[in-house]
């Protein structure tokens, strides 16, 4: 799976930067943007606990997964006329945090509110830029962005946003956060429910139209399952080793209890490479898309929808052997599906016209 971020140090010499910047690509609902974020001001070494005590902290304690933040995003020309209404939260309000819920815009790439305090939970990707800039910063920290389309490639297209013009500048203040935890601190099952979560709202963001937002869904789900195969496959051993009722004890909590079996495990697998496969079809992207859908298949040979994936792939790719065994194993599948029929009669008339185009220059030649 290919990374989301692309991480590195700049020396950005521009009118809003003129210091060392961190620098990375984002998604966001229509495009990839490239984020250039520094900070402004300093921070409170102050968080709050779940029972509501404020308490001291590290100098490096931020924001993980799970936290409940309070997050201020505004483009940079608002931040004076914001900072005169400027309100200051107790502790104790802090400590009832609970998320704000908004929808995502397709025109928008800063997603959030602009100007208004919102709560997010880190880790659920609502906004991609905001979410990343909050896992560096601190309690009382503000931070600037800078923001400009990415085209990462021939097959991403950046639509403009009516957030302002370009490049947007803006600033991200984290007024205070509630306590999470870093990825080999959260349990086992708790990964699985986010792999869930994501998942479903891959499959909500894809019914929208929102592709790049359903394109990140699917691959943090994939990301969560990394460190869940191993698991999985632990599990399916002690279920040969041991009996049912020996294994599991009613009166203590198994962790496993609330896992998939492994079967469950790969077809879920499948499906979520199958699903980013057909984002990356619809995103133009072939060489992305046929390889998901690939590993689709090894995962689960009969996911027929993954075998069209592969097969649409390949034809966009023009690799038309290969896209017409896709189709005929989805036809042993599920035969006489009139999608693969019709996408075997569309690949013999391009080989069709392919051989006849190669004649006319062979003739050519020799004449």
């Amino acid at each position: 799976m290919e990374p989301v971020y692309l991480v590195e140090t700049l020396h950005d010499k521009g009118e809003c930067y003129d210091a060392d910047v961190t620098s990375w690509v984002s998604v966001c609902p229509r495009g990839l943007w490239k984020v250039q974020r520094k900070q402004t001001q300093g921070w409170s070494q102050q968080t709050v606990s779940n029972s509501g005590n404020v308490k001291a902290c590290s100098s490096d304690y931020c924001p993980r997964l799970g936290s409940l933040c309070r997050v201020r995003v505004q483009l940079k020309v608002n931040t004076d006329e914001a900072e005169k209404r400027d309100e200051k939260l107790s502790f104790t309000d802090v400590a009832e945090l609970v998320a704000t819920p908004f929808l995502r815009h397709q025109e928008s790439v800063l997603q959030l509110p602009l100007g208004d305090w919102t709560t997010l939970r880190l880790g659920e990707g609502q906004c991609d830029i905001t979410e990343t800039c909050l896992e560096g910063m601190r309690a009382g920290e503000i931070c600037e962005i800078l923001l400009t389309p990415y085209g990462g490639g021939p097959d991403v297209s950046v639509s403009l946003p009516s957030d302002g013009n370009l490049p947007l500048c803006a600033t991200v203040e984290l007024q205070a956060f509630t306590p999470g935890k870093e990825s080999w601190e959260v349990s086992a099952s708790e990964k699985w429910k986010w792999v869930k979560s994501h998942k479903e709202r891959g499959g909500i963001r894809f019914r929208s139209g929102d592709i790049w937002g359903a394109t990140d869904s699917y691959r943090r789900a994939l990301k969560l399952l990394i460190p869940l195969c191993g698991l999985i496959k632990e599990a399916e051993t002690k279920e040969h080793e041991c009996e049912v009722e020996e294994q599991r004890d009613t009166n203590t909590t198994d962790e496993t209890q609330q896992f998939p079996s492994a079967d469950e495990f790969r077809v879920i697998k499948a499906e979520l490479h199958s699903n980013l496969s057909l984002c990356q079809l619809k995103l133009k992207q072939p060489e992305r898309a046929k390889a998901n859908a690939t590993k689709a298949t090894q995962l689960e040979a009969g996911a027929v929808k993954a075998w069209y994936r592969l097969g649409q792939a390949c034809q966009m790719l023009n690799e038309l052997e290969e896209a017409k065994r896709a189709f005929r194993t989805l036809l042993d599948l599920q035969p006489e599906l009139p999608a693969a029929v019709k996408a075997l009669k569309d690949i013999t008339i391009r080989e069709k016209e392919r051989n006849a185009q190669l004649g006319l220059r062979l003739s050519k030649m020799f004449n």
